[in-house]
């Protein structure tokens, strides 16, 4: 090459380099290490852009904070009703195992000490009765402690039209947490005051040593309106008392028949009482007695986390639930799935006796990898009228967190939006509704209403919320006012965007983390 012709392509390359940058805005630049931010570089990111669907992308996840069973063959079975025990450092999570090799849906077992690792029990705890019967399918219950012995209290319940009784309670005896025998010899059926003999289970039990007593809260209706009752009975499980009715839904809402996995306890110096309204969301009531009265039923999280029961542990008390799943990973229209995903989170009890969930510590304490956000700093403006304002932020990783601040100073929704498929109509968005003093989930851009949460919000008052995601399922938290489950398929490896419409908001302190 002649040297003329060498100064010609080293013009070309300089003038490809400068038009290359003409029509960049210096705002779309990532900014490196402004006010003296340390980003973590990370080379094993999961490449998501092969992994076109959603189906796809959920096969590929590999849980941890929200642990599923191991797949059966082909099948991939979930986590059902849970039912958490405590002792010596372990967490033993009973659970209804829907699909797989589980025989209508039997009990399961996996344990932890950090809700983060979780070991697998391969065959069932409690396994439904191939022949049929009262116990032809297992419902949920609880482990008690008595002495040396341990007690499964749990649901016995036919599908058989012509049977007596749909549900019964029935009990299964171990010396240990992970064997346990059927007793042939205890059940305890519905009161002939209920009035109907097929609505009656998820007995959680309680042993009070100091009584010598067993106690059990159990779920049934009556008169179409659905309850709460108490039994007793000694700890030789002899001498079995209805105690009567401690709780009646409040709320009378016609389509909740039953309040699922109803348990008890205490915090401080308040007794509680929570359940899962039939296909609706978590709720709790609080009492100065151990069985009632309570006050005022309220809501906790929304319908997709259910079926949760608490747990105390050396550092605080979790409720322990699933994580609900849509049927089709594909569906921009429902997440209506029975069982899901294992999910845990910590009970805080806030000044007015009220309770909020928040995220579990060693949880979010895996998230240690700051990453390099799409702004150049950690904050954001919208200023937003009619239609929505998006602005790239963060990336949606196979597990990431994010942190922040906000206030708004408007009356229109803002929050996060998910791509699902590269069209803004699809958008799924995780939503702070002043107007509707709401915290949701919506999919296509806000037509198709998923779950809620009540939240209080206030224009010009500064919010600190966390968000915690891995594989298709998210945990949202304004800290200590709200939280809100949420399952998100097909958006990893996609852009995370803040949105606003007909609102003015500030978003500050914005960061992302991995692990």
């Amino acid at each position: 090459m002649n040297k003329k012709a060498l100064v010609c392509l080293l013009l070309a390359c300089v003038l490809c380099i400068a038009l290359s940058s003409c029509g960049k805005k210096d705002e779309d630049k990532p900014k490196e290490n402004e006010q003296g931010a340390s980003f973590a570089v990370v080379t094993d990111d999961k490449d998501f852009s092969s992994l076109r669907t959603p189906g796809s992308q959920e096969a590929a996840y590999e849980y941890k904070n929200f642990f599923l069973p191991g797949i059966d063959g082909i099948s991939q079975p979930y986590v059902g009703d849970t039912m958490p025990y405590y002792e010596d450092g372990t967490y033993y999570i009973y659970y209804l195992k829907e699909g797989g090799d589980s025989f209508r849906h039997s009990v399961y077992l996996a344990t932890t000490s950090d809700f983060v690792s979780y070991t697998e029990y391969d065959e069932p705890i409690l396994e439904s009765n191939r022949s049929g019967g009262q116990d032809g399918w297992t419902g949920t219950g609880s482990v008690v402690k008595v002495n040396d012995q341990y007690y499964f209290f749990y649901t016995a319940h036919t599908s058989s039209e012509t049977a007596e009784y749909g549900e019964t309670l029935r009990l299964a005896k171990g010396s240990s947490l992970t064997q346990f025998e059927k007793a042939e010899d205890f059940e305890i059926l519905p009161p002939s005051s209920l009035g109907q003999k097929r609505d009656f289970r998820d007995p959680q039990a309680y042993y009070d040593a100091e009584t010598g007593r067993i106690n059990l809260t159990v779920t049934a209706s009556q008169g179409g309106v659905a309850r709460i009752l108490k039994y007793s009975m000694n700890a030789d499980l002899t001498d079995v008392s209805y105690d009567g009715i401690i709780f009646t839904n409040a709320n009378n809402v016609s389509s909740v028949w039953n309040l699922e996995c109803s348990d008890t306890f205490k915090l401080g110096d308040k007794y509680y009482i929570t359940y899962s309204a039939q296909d609706d969301t978590l709720w709790f009531a609080s009492s100065d007695q151990p069985y009632g009265p309570y006050g005022e039923a309220k809501t906790i999280d929304g319908e997709l986390f259910y079926a949760a029961k608490h747990v105390d542990g050396p550092d605080g008390a979790y409720m322990v639930g699933w994580a609900r799943r849509s049927e089709s990973p594909s569906s921009t229209s429902e997440v209506t799935g029975w069982a899901g995903n294992l999910a845990v989170q910590k009970i805080e009890q806030q000044e007015d006796g009220d309770l909020v969930l928040v995220p579990v510590g060693s949880i979010r304490d895996q998230y240690t990898k700051r990453r390099e956000l799409k702004i150049r700093s950690d904050a954001k403006k919208l200023e937003a009228g009619a239609r929505y304002s998006y602005a790239e932020v963060f990336t949606a990783y196979e597990s990431f967190m994010l942190t922040g601040k906000f206030s708004y100073s408007g009356s229109g929704d803002f929050g996060l939006a998910f791509d699902y498929n590269g069209q803004t109509e699809k958008y799924k968005l995780i939503t702070l509704s002043p107007a509707k003093q709401s915290l949701q989930l919506v999919f296509n851009e806000g037509d198709t209403p998923i779950t809620e949460t009540p939240l209080q919000l206030e224009a010009g008052k500064t919010y600190a919320f966390t968000y915690i995601q891995e594989g298709s399922v998210g945990m949202f938290y304004i800290d200590g006012e709200a939280s809100l489950t949420v399952r998100l398929y097909g958006v990893s490896g996609k852009s995370i965007r803040l949105y606003a419409e007909n609102n003015t908001v500030s978003f500050t302190e914005l960061r992302e983390y991995s692990r």
